[in-house]
């Protein structure tokens, strides 16, 4: 039986945004609420994508400070900085070893509108069967980025979990995607795949699989939970029909999300196992 979990990153695998670990402070960028805010009054000024515009500014920095720095060797090297929320690290490991006991076969994947090299060069970038993350074209010397090949955003988020549902693990074949394909010749159904993401850009997400069958879990920082923005939000994803659980982000053994996570394979399993008899 093979089954999914589907991560976003920043704010559900790692802490923040993983821009601001390594990379902005090699384009100069030292006021990273300032950049943020940039990013904002120049998307609505535009009428933009908040995602490609923030790859815009990187990229304007970059030409303005180090153009090495958005290289792919440059940025898996930030990547190795990123901080981890607890237990994250041997995450993978245990959780791969309950779902055997289960006979499950359990495949990770990330979708995110984070860099895609900076995950890729994290401590646990060699854990995914594939990510799916913003990129940058470059030049042939692999140095220089002069446009954004991918770019994920919080509504496009969705297509990729259809990739991972009929098992098309590229960006570019679109053929494919939208080739009708019977629900039971599907590698991964959406009633085997879990949605783990940290919030409000990841609502389309979370809400298109928990109602195509699926199971989604908000994960939250805990050190923000005590503020009343965190508590609202945790209550709306419940109220609406977003999440079908809100946990604190805490990978470890026995925590709350070790807990929930098992529960949810143990209730794939039983239902797979009841329809299949």
């Amino acid at each position: 039986m093979k089954c999914a979990i589907v991560y976003d990153f920043d704010g559900t695998l790692a802490q923040g945004n993983c821009a601001e670990h390594g990379l902005m402070d090699a384009l100069g960028i030292d006021k990273k609420e300032q950049f943020w805010s940039d990013v904002k009054r120049l998307n609505t000024e535009n009428d933009g994508d908040e995602i490609l515009t923030y790859m815009a500014l990187l990229a304007h920095r970059a030409h303005g400070k180090s153009l090495e720095a958005l290289s792919p060797l440059a940025l898996r090297a930030f990547g190795a900085g990123i901080p981890l929320f607890e237990g994250v690290k041997t995450w993978f490991t245990r959780i791969n070893k309950y779902a055997s006991e289960l006979d499950i076969k359990l495949e990770h994947y990330i979708i995110s509108s984070g860099l895609e090299e900076m995950i890729l060069g994290s401590a646990i970038g060699g854990e995914f069967k594939k990510i799916f993350g913003c990129r940058f074209e470059t030049y042939s010397d692999g140095a220089q980025p002069y446009w954004p090949s991918q770019v994920i955003n919080y509504t496009t988020k969705t297509q990729f979990l259809f990739r991972i549902n009929k098992g098309i693990l590229n960006s570019w074949d679109n053929d494919s995607l939208n080739t009708y394909v019977e629900l039971y010749r599907r590698p991964i159904p959406f009633e085997r795949m879990v949605f783990l993401g940290d919030g409000d850009t990841d609502i389309p997400s979370m809400k298109m699989v928990r109602h195509q069958g699926g199971y989604s879990i908000a994960v939250f920082d805990e050190d923000k939970w005590d503020t009343e923005v965190g508590k609202d939000k945790a209550q709306k994803l419940i109220s609406e029909e977003r999440a079908n659980y809100v946990v604190p982000a805490d990978y470890r053994e026995g925590s709350q999300l070790d807990v929930t996570l098992k529960g949810v394979l143990q209730l794939i399993h039983r239902k797979t196992s009841k329809s299949k008899g």
